[in-house]
């Protein structure tokens, strides 16, 4: 589906009654890839996303010198099986050239990865991954400077035990437990996801939907009314966003580092038609993803007339709001782009600029939003 360079998002006219296939986890798939290069022989990941992020980690698996094969999977255009042959801890290439966009888990994950190698190995992105934050990480693996692009120049590191805070990304943590060290850090969801995928992957490993873009569609069931269901919804979830329903109506507080992750931004949107302001708190690293996340919520949420105050580390927003419609900046985040379409269909007259930017994690999600219409 070719997208124009703006999306008017229609309202839905009646109340939903479908089933929709969300694409694999984004998170949970390039962990698994890591797993699955480290690993010795030949591993099996199904219903492994196929969007931006997960395309750069294995052209950088494949450029590493790992064969990799990926095979369509027909239940879902945007999921892959894909076949990695593990080296058991070897890095096959002496020397390459990795490209990562703007994909912080292919950035973080690649580095501590390489660092077991011998030889160099570049990493670079585009310019907002430049400026995403790399220091920490970099200190505990021995590497100068704080951000890409970096030339590891490695000599074969030994798993050991580090200590990272966190505080900037929970990613640095999973990289290294990833690339097989023991690591001290704070808890955070995201490094937990890290350990459970680690104790259960096995070699034919099968990747769970991903339950960060299924919220978009739980918060248009809520938003409209009507039945949506979510094909596959694990029973237990390795994800925190599987407990996305559970916060609908919104709560008077939701904490990012505690209670969802990257849904909280659908969760912002679902509190504009809440029974009371909600606060999102412990957001602070929202502002180093794909764009700053807070300052950019609270600038189009105010563009299309809602009442939203922006704190260092979250924001507050109030319902009960007169909404209209209004050009979204999107900032090329793929997940302002979905949150504001799920808005779109209640609110007319929102239009979403770039909406192409949602390849990152979910290609196919304008024509899933179509299907709320069948």
């Amino acid at each position: 589906m070719k997208l124009p360079a703006i999306l008017e998002i229609q309202p839905l006219t009646k109340p939903p009654q479908c089933t929709i296939t969300v694409p694999g986890s984004k998170s949970i798939t390039n962990r698994a890839l890591i797993l699955a290069a480290l690993a010795k022989g030949k591993c099996t990941l199904r219903g492994a996303l196929w969007a931006d992020d997960t395309q750069v980690m294995v052209d950088a698996l494949q450029k590493l010198g790992f064969h990799v094969a990926v095979q369509l999977e027909p239940a879902e255009e945007s999921n892959r099986t894909i076949v990695v042959e593990g080296r058991g801890g070897e890095i096959p290439a002496k020397k390459a050239e990795l490209f990562v966009g703007n994909a912080g888990t292919a950035a973080r994950f690649l580095t501590a990865l390489v660092c077991r190698g011998h030889g160099e190995y570049r990493i670079a992105g585009d310019p907002r991954m430049h400026e995403r934050p790399m220091g920490e990480l970099f200190r505990a693996l021995g590497i100068p400077g704080e951000h890409l692009p970096v030339t590891v120049h490695a000599t074969g590191m030994k798993p050991c035990r580090l200590r990272v805070s966190g505080e900037e990304s929970s990613q640095f943590a999973s990289a290294l437990m990833l690339a097989g060290h023991t690591v001290e850090t704070a808890p955070h969801a995201y490094v937990e996801l890290t350990r459970q995928v680690m104790e259960s992957f096995v070699p034919d490993y099968a990747v769970e939907p991903d339950l960060s873009g299924a919220s978009y569609f739980v918060a248009a069931e809520w938003l409209t009314g009507g039945r949506v269901t979510v094909a596959g919804w694990p029973k237990r979830s390795l994800q925190i966003d599987g407990q996305f329903p559970k916060y609908l109506p919104s709560p008077a507080r939701l904490s990012r580092q505690t209670d969802l992750g990257d849904s909280v931004m659908t969760a912002v949107i679902c509190a504009l038609f809440g029974k009371q302001p909600m606060t999102l708190t412990d957001a602070s690293r929202m502002r180093e993803q794909e764009c700053d996340r807070i300052a950019a919520l609270v600038t189009e949420l105010k563009r299309v007339g809602a009442k939203v105050e922006e704190h260092r580390d979250g924001l507050t927003v109030w319902p009960g709001e007169k909404l209209h419609g209004a050009d979204i900046e999107t900032y090329n985040d793929h997940r302002m782009a979905m949150c504001f379409a799920v808005l779109g269909l209640k609110v007319p007259g929102i239009r979403i600029k770039n909406p192409s930017c949602v390849r990152k994690t979910f290609p196919n999600f304008f024509e899933k939003l179509e299907q709320l219409r069948q």
